[in-house]
């Protein structure tokens, strides 16, 4: 065997044994949200959330920063910010992942494509950057590291862009000591009967069934510009993904293209136990669409539900699943809404409410007894609005099954931090925690490519 496929065979075989590592149990959640094989996730009341926040310069020091507040409502710091921790310079702070024994967390910069690794293990209030990978670029040829999504000894990423920055992209997979180890293209070319696009965002994994999940966003050219100028170009608008991917989880490689038009962004598998369907949300058509066997045990993508008015793209950006599937709140950026569907029937969702929690609001994590939900309001730095309209917050809701309630806000630009974007939580020591994990499986090898 020629020194090449030698080499290929043993990075297959080598992920082939992280995927197929473990079997995870019932499936419980903390912001639910989470990949299936993240350990010791949260049952009770969170201590920290952790905030990964955009630079802005003139603020404070301008840099990009960890944030971490104290959610315990029994702590006399409730509310509060704890902990700031600045990384050099600003690079688009955007999405972060923990490791699949949750002691560490990965956070991404979508336009330097520098990575932080950050231990929130060993002191969950104060954590501590131990790690950069600043090589992204060389090493996988893509650009606009996205989603971190952990698996067994590996954190596997979506990715923006490729090196022209246009759109086509892959997937990348490093260890959790932070080396490199294979990447995967998102096809552009057609699988199943219908033509890929190449364009990458989210990822999401059903182990029971094999099956992983892509969806799509932009390139780096349309993400880092102004929105409105983005708007305005008719070849810009054409840069946007239409499609989703369903790939064999082991073998990583994909298996069918879904037409789902509109960037379909954040994906979420029903996490009730025995459901094997997801729901994504499409931002520009204002969409939502549900991934399903059909009768004959074919996956299928279809349109379920509008998310509000879609002729006034709304722009739905971020969603939650409640832990029983059975309902799902949506943020919407442009109206300021977050909206809640009922999924009881996952064919025919149906909005049941909405409330205006921001001038713009963006991420939306709630915690997995559904009794909390934390709002965000950052999109990207060109994106965001202007002016009064560029409010910059970190809001926790009480949720009754009526209403929700605000409990505390966070104001980030009077507290001189910047933009906050994505959210993970951790518990204290004394926290109550169960292991999604179950018992080690067979040890599963990946054909050589």
């Amino acid at each position: 065997m020629r020194t090449s496929r030698l080499l290929a065979w043993i990075v297959s075989l080598a992920l082939g044994l992280a995927l197929g590592l473990f079997a995870p149990a019932a499936a419980l959640a903390d912001e639910t949200c989470n990949s299936p094989y993240l350990a010791k996730l949260i049952k009770g009341q969170e201590d920290y959330l952790h905030v990964w926040t955009l630079g802005v310069a003139g603020l404070g020091d301008g840099a990009d920063k960890l944030v971490t507040v104290d959610v315990n409502p029994h702590s006399p710091r409730y509310g509060k910010v704890v902990d700031v921790l600045s990384v050099p310079g600003r690079g688009e702070a955007h999405h972060m992942g923990f490791t699949d024994d949750r002691k560490y967390l990965w956070a991404g910069r979508l336009d330097d494509s520098t990575i932080f690794v950050f231990d929130v293990g060993t002191d969950p209030a104060h954590p501590k950057l131990v790690r950069t990978i600043a090589d992204l670029v060389q090493k996988t040829g893509y650009v606009g590291p996205h989603t971190f999504y952990p698996i067994p000894g590996r954190m596997l990423l979506g990715m923006l862009s490729n090196k022209d920055q246009g759109g086509a992209t892959g997937l990348a997979v490093y260890n959790n000591q932070g080396q490199y180890v294979a990447s995967y293209p998102i096809p552009t070319t057609a699988v199943g009967g219908v033509k890929g696009d190449g364009y990458g965002y989210d990822i999401a994994i059903n182990p029971h069934k094999n099956v992983m999940l892509t969806s799509s966003f932009t390139g780096k050219k349309n993400y880092m510009a102004e929105l409105g100028k983005v708007i305005a170009d008719p070849a810009a608008m054409k840069q946007f993904g239409n499609t989703m991917v369903l790939w064999d989880f082991k073998s990583m490689r994909p298996q069918k293209v879904f037409n789902t038009p509109g960037a379909p962004l954040e994906i979420r598998w029903s996490l009730k136990e025995g459901d094997n369907w997801a729901v994504t949300a499409a931002a520009l058509t204002s969409r939502l669409w549900l991934i399903k066997q059909d009768a004959k045990g074919q996956w299928q993508a279809k349109d379920v539900a509008a998310i509000g008015d879609p002729s006034k793209t709304p722009l739905p950006v971020d969603i939650s699943i409640a832990a029983d599937g059975k309902s799902l709140w949506v943020n919407t950026f442009m109206d300021g809404k977050t909206r809640l569907f009922d999924l009881r029937n996952p064919e025919a969702p149906r909005q049941i409410y909405e409330k205006v929690t921001g001038k713009q609001v963006n991420m939306v994590s709630q915690s997995w007894d559904g009794k909390r939900v934390y709002v965000t309001s950052s999109l990207l730095s060109n994106w965001d609005k202007k002016g009064a309209d560029n409010e910059q917050f970190l809001k926790l809701f009480s949720w009754d099954g009526k209403q929700l309630k605000q409990q505390w806000v966070i104001d980030f630009t009077k507290e001189k931090l910047g933009r906050p974007h994505h959210m993970k939580f951790t518990a204290g020591a004394a926290a109550s925690v169960a292991s999604l994990n179950g018992a080690p499986a067979s040890l599963n090898g990946m054909p050589a490519r």
